[in-house]
């Protein structure tokens, strides 16, 4: 027997919220997402990711309350360049996105900004430093 990674799951208290933050992200789920109670969308490489809400996961599982606090998960995208850390940190923050740090250059050599999503997940933007010369 053997087992792969597959997908990233996540639970969302407003799907509608959720689907519009992470399609400003690039993330490609189906016309209506808004509306469903379990949505996914393809990543490279073929994995997925997934969202259900609250309710969705109460019904198979019906002691489930969701965690204490903002943020128990975080995902990581990279970015093509520098600029485009502080592009989309910018695009997303105007469109109403709230946010943990501003962009900036971190001492591990990379742009670095963190954005939070309507559930208060953790999403870092990055992308590699050109190299001092």
């Amino acid at each position: 027997m053997s087992a792969r990674f597959d997908a990233i799951g996540m639970v969302v208290s407003d799907m509608a919220a959720s689907v519009a933050f992470y399609r400003r992200l690039g993330f490609a789920f189906p016309e209506g997402a808004e509306t469903q109670g379990h949505v996914e969308a393809g990543l490279p490489g073929g994995l997925r990711f997934m969202m259900d809400t609250e309710e969705v996961v109460r019904s198979f599982h019906t002691e489930w309350r969701p965690p204490a606090g903002e943020g128990r998960t975080s995902l990581a995208l990279r970015c093509d360049s520098p600029a485009d850390v502080d592009a989309l940190f910018g695009e997303m923050t105007a469109a109403g996105s709230r946010f943990e740090l501003k962009p900036f250059d971190a001492v591990w050599g990379q742009r670095y900004a963190v954005l939070l999503d309507p559930d208060g997940n953790g999403v870092d933007l990055f992308a590699p430093l050109p190299a001092a010369e």
